[in-house]
């Protein structure tokens, strides 16, 4: 096999390993307001290892509106391509009650190692909440509880811990449709008090 062909090859893994099956990530719908999670209130995460936080529970965060992103290692790139989204929507709303957490989910061959967990924060320049969540926990308890083309799901909270918008994966950049909807929905959030 040639370099080139190498290079291809792994490519299609990385990126066969951000799904769940075939995909087309410009298919996706930017937010979904009538998935039948939308209106729920979501089971409590099951974390470990929190970075740049202490650990936080949906309890705990009642009153601020949440947005939690599931996602993977920098192998992945609907998750390199998501952070700056992350980071930015972290920036411009923290000061106004919006808390972002990551959950990551390990997919990788084999365990993870110690710090390759912080390595990936890093290299994602995450500064908001993140976790690991342990053999998928909360993502099957969340997300997977029917067949779903991705694993890098987006869930926005109202103040009350409500669901009120998913993204189904796999991506969503700073300036597209997706981020947009994402970010007039936590606008939305913010501006409806507590009840």
């Amino acid at each position: 096999m040639t370099r080139r062909t190498l290079l291809f090859a792994a490519a299609v893994v990385s990126l066969l390993a951000c799904s769940r099956g075939p995909n087309d990530p410009s298919s996706q719908s930017e937010v979904s307001l009538d998935d039948p999670l939308v209106g729920t209130k979501p089971p409590e995460w099951t974390t470990k290892d929190w970075h740049n936080s202490p650990p936080l529970t949906l309890r705990e965060l009642r009153g601020r509106v949440v947005l939690v992103r599931f996602f993977m290692g920098t192998a992945c790139p609907y998750c390199s391509a998501t952070a700056p989204s992350l980071k930015k929507l972290h920036h411009e709303y923290a000061p106004r009650g919006l808390v972002v957490v990551g959950l990551y989910h390990h997919r990788d061959d084999g365990a993870l190692v110690p710090g390759q967990l912080d390595g990936y924060v890093k290299s994602y320049g995450f500064d908001f909440p993140v976790a690991r969540d342990p053999e998928w926990k909360t993502l099957d308890r969340w997300w997977l509880t029917r067949d779903r083309e991705f694993t890098s799901a987006t869930f926005i909270l109202d103040r009350e811990g409500v669901v009120r918008g998913v993204h189904p994966g796999p991506r969503f950049e700073p300036g597209d449709a997706h981020y947009e909807a994402i970010r007039n929905l936590v606008e939305k959030l913010l501006a409806t008090p507590s009840t």
